[in-house]
């Protein structure tokens, strides 16, 4: 697998964090943690902007995907609003993640705990060309469950 060099930087009071890390061999998220000073609460039906404690530089061409953790989700009703949420490679700010709880009971965020997952993600630029007709297709403009499904 081919692998990309990322800077990146730990901000002020976060250099106990860890860096956002793949859990398995074949993960293509690495989680990343909520660097929260102290545990926040996250009532149903509520959003928050939690931070991260990083900021990262990547290479022209590249950008970061921001996703929900699949555990979190089922066990919790715990999503990202804005998802998936789009680092630029000339972004230098800090990563921050806007959790939604979607289940029934408060959630409880503390100092450490992943919340989200960063997919590096390569970035084709398109270029308009505009033209009288498209080619056909066997979908053409089929949509909306134009399948029966």
């Amino acid at each position: 697998m081919e692998k990309i060099e990322i800077k990146i930087k730990r901000l002020p009071g976060c250099e106990d964090m860890p860096l956002p890390g793949y859990m398995t061999d074949h993960a293509a998220g690495m989680d990343i943690c909520a660097a929260i000073d102290s545990e926040m609460l996250l009532d149903p039906g509520k959003r928050a902007l939690v931070p991260t404690g990083i900021s990262i530089a990547l290479p022209q061409g590249f950008e970061v995907q921001i996703r929900p953790r699949s555990g979190l989700a089922i066990k919790h009703g715990i999503g990202l609003l804005n998802s998936p949420g789009t680092i630029d490679s000339d972004y230098r700010g800090e990563i921050k993640v806007i959790m939604i709880n979607l289940g029934e009971k408060p959630f409880r965020i503390k100092r450490g705990d992943r919340i989200a997952q960063m997919v590096l993600q390569k970035v084709f630029r398109g270029q308009w060309s505009c033209v009288d007709d498209l080619p056909q297709s066997d979908r053409n403009d089929g949509g909306f469950g134009h399948t029966g499904r």
